[in-house]
C-alpha cells in the first residue's frame, strides 16, 4: 500500500470530526480497546487501565523515549513522565492538531512508519490499532507476512537494544478473510486487512522475540458495546454534527464489531515483543 492510499482510508475513518469522537469516547479520545474488570467497570478508569498496561510494558517510567505509532488523540503522548521525550506518527490531519493543540511538549508527525526516519534510538515503541491498517485486502498471506516483518525489523532497529514495543491489534480468528463483513471493509476500514496470528509469528520470526501475549476480545466486545451506548445517548448531538447516514453507519460498525468479537470471529492480541540479544548472556 502506498502511503498515500494509506493516509486516504486513515482519513476516511478517523477525520470524521474530533467533536463527534468526542460524543462517545472517554475523557481522554482513546479509540481502542479497553481493559475492562467486570460489567460495571467505567470506561475512563478502563481505558486508563489499558494506557498503563501499554506504557508499564515498555518501561516508559524508566526509559528516555518513546515512540507511538499510530498515536490517535495523543492519549500514551499524555501519560508520558516529563522526563521521556515522546513522538507519536499519525495518518489523520485531525488527530495531529489536536495533539499539537493539547500536548505542546509532544512531537507529532503526519508520517507513515515506512517514511519515518528518526535520528536516535527509542526505549519504547508502542503501536495501539495501528497493524490492522498495514495490509490490503487483495494481497497474498506472503505478502502481508512481508509488510509486517519490515514494520518489525524497522521497530527492531528503532529500539535500544534492551527496549520493548508493545502492540496491539485485532486480527481474524475463527473467521477466513474471504468471510469478512464487505460493509467493515468498505464503508468502515477500506483498503484495510487483519492479520492471523500465524501471520504476526511468521513476521516477527528472527527480528522479534514474543516476550507475551495476552487476547483481549471480551474487552474489546465490551468496550464496543460501551462506545454504542454512549453514541446512542447522544444521538441527536452526533446527527446534528455529522449526520443521520454517518452516526447510522458507525452504530452498526460497533455493533458487528461487538457480536464479532462475542463469537470469535476476531480476536484483539496484546503483544510485548523485544529484540533478539546480540549474545549469549552469562
Amino acid at each position: 500500500m502506498t502511503t498515500a492510499q494509506a493516509a486516504a482510508a486513515i482519513r476516511h475513518h478517523y477525520d470524521v470530526g474530533n467533536e463527534f469522537f468526542r460524543l462517545w469516547l472517554d475523557e481522554s479520545l482513546t479509540y481502542s480497546c479497553a481493559i475492562t474488570q467486570g460489567r460495571d467497570d467505567s470506561l475512563d478508569a478502563a481505558q486508563d487501565r489499558k494506557l498503563r498496561y501499554h506504557l508499564d510494558a515498555v518501561r516508559a517510567s524508566e526509559v528516555d523515549s518513546v515512540l507511538d505509532i499510530g498515536c490517535g488523540w495523543g492519549s500514551i503522548l499524555s501519560r508520558l513522565p516529563g522526563t521521556c521525550r515522546g513522538v507519536g506518527l499519525t495518518l489523520s490531519v485531525e488527530q495531529a492538531a489536536h495533539v499539537s493543540r493539547t500536548l505542546p511538549g509532544a512531537e507529532v508527525r503526519v508520517e507513515s512508519w515506512t517514511d519515518y526516519e528518526p535520528g536516535t534510538r527509542f526505549g519504547g515503541i508502542i503501536s495501539i490499532g495501528a497493524f490492522e491498517h498495514f495490509a490490503r485486502p487483495g494481497q497474498s498471506a506472503a505478502e502481508k507476512i512481508q509488510v509486517y516483518r519490515d514494520f518489525f525489523t524497522r521497530c527492531r532497529d528503532w529500539l535500544e537494544p534492551d527496549g520493548a514495543l508493545s502492540l496491539q491489534t485485532i486480527a481474524y480468528a475463527n473467521m477466513a478473510r474471504e468471510d469478512a463483513s464487505e460493509f467493515m471493509q468498505q464503508e468502515i476500514f477500506p483498503d484495510a486487512d487483519l492479520p492471523t496470528l500465524a501471520e504476526i509469528t511468521a513476521a516477527a520470526e528472527g527480528v522479534l522475540e514474543v516476550h507475551s501475549g495476552q487476547n483481549g476480545r471480551l474487552d474489546y466486545a465490551w468496550t464496543c458495546e460501551q462506545w454504542a451506548q454512549r453514541l446512542r445517548a447522544r444521538r441527536a448531538e452526533a446527527e446534528a454534527l455529522v449526520g443521520a447516514e454517518i452516526v447510522r453507519r458507525y452504530e452498526r460498525y460497533l455493533k458487528l464489531s461487538a457480536l464479532g468479537f462475542r463469537m470469535g470471529k476476531i480476536c484483539l492480541y496484546r503483544l510485548v515483543l523485544r529484540p533478539y540479544a546480540s549474545r549469549w548472556s552469562r
